[in-house]
């Protein structure tokens, strides 16, 4: 599928380039290797930092039933101390009164004694060696602990600022939702959907003023989160497009109304370009019915995809 956006965004920009001076066509056909390598890159870390923060859930899981059953096993050691260190000491006493008398029975009870007594430090010694592999794990678990603490920190951070980013959009746009605009969190991720009505006229890709309006609200959210990344997905219903001009179908029209609302936020200076991709995905991914025509007016819409930057997260995963 990400290839098919990308041959048809190409083929969007090798029509468009038609009508535009040789230099800008470079320029945008550059801009878009960028941001579709960029895109590339950010959706395979992100798949790894999901993958990987669900291998240390399993892990931290498995380090607490490990954890659980040392504890009990280093109860049980140290009741086998105990009671070896008594019968050790009995013993002791009783080798001590053994050796007091000269009798060859008495002699050879004491050899007896002593053969055990050799048994009995040996297996202190040995649990003494096993206290110390306990001591040893332990120290490990608390330090894989916390290291599991320091990755459930950061994830909660960046669930606590994707919350508060959609809170704020919320707010900025409040004057709109219920106009065709809604707002939601989902994976981690905050969706900004604009209906067509909110934004073009039919089979068009120039914003109208209410749009611009949205769009420009929207900016001003995103200005103040430069760690942000952005994706705008331009979505159509299944009827044909029958226009005229540089626009031949639904890939290319989904395409140009994406880009429209790029060029409306890059007017905010405080917006890199280089966090923001376009995409077309035409009639391909539809939210409701098109059967009915309130269906394909919910399908034919922007999607505004907000992403959290994951590379510090990524750095403290490969750390692990």
């Amino acid at each position: 599928m990400k290839k098919t956006i990308a041959a048809v965004a190409l083929l969007g920009l090798l029509s468009f380039s038609a009508c535009v001076p040789a230099k800008k066509y470079n320029d945008l056909k550059t801009n878009f290797q960028e941001l579709k390598q960029e895109n590339s890159r950010l959706s395979s870390a992100l798949e790894n930092a999901e993958l990987k923060a669900d291998q240390l859930a399993e892990a931290k899981a498995k380090l607490a039933e490990e954890k659980t059953q040392w504890a009990a096993e280093k109860r049980k050691l140290k009741q086998q101390k105990s009671l070896l260190q008594k019968q050790y000491e009995n013993l002791k006493d009783s080798y001590d009164a053994l050796e007091a008398h000269s009798s060859s029975a008495l002699s050879e009870n004491a050899q007896q004694n002593r053969n055990l007594l050799a048994k009995i430090e040996e297996k202190r010694e040995q649990l003494q060696k096993e206290k110390a592999r306990l001591q040893e794990l332990k120290s490990s678990l608390q330090a894989r602990g916390k290291r599991i603490e320091t990755l459930e920190s950061a994830i909660a951070a960046k669930e606590q600022k994707m919350q508060t980013l959609k809170e704020n959009i919320s707010a900025a746009l409040a004057d709109f939702e219920g106009k065709g605009l809604t707002v939601h969190r989902k994976n981690g991720r905050v969706y900004v959907s604009m209906e067509n009505k909110l934004l073009f006229s039919t089979a068009s890709y120039a914003v109208n003023p209410p749009g611009q309006a949205a769009v420009r609200q929207l900016g001003k959210v995103l200005g103040k989160n430069p760690d942000i990344h952005v994706m705008i997905e331009g979505h159509t219903d299944n009827v044909p497009y029958t226009g005229t001009g540089v626009i031949t179908d639904n890939w290319d029209l989904s395409v140009k109304r994406a880009t429209s609302i790029v060029r409306i936020l890059l007017e905010n200076d405080a917006i890199n370009p280089k966090r923001i991709t376009a995409a077309g995905r035409s009639k391909y991914v539809p939210v409701a019915s098109n059967s009915t025509a309130a269906g394909r007016a919910k399908n034919r819409r922007i999607e505004v995809i907000l992403t959290p930057e994951w590379s510090k997260l990524t750095e403290l995963l490969k750390q692990e």
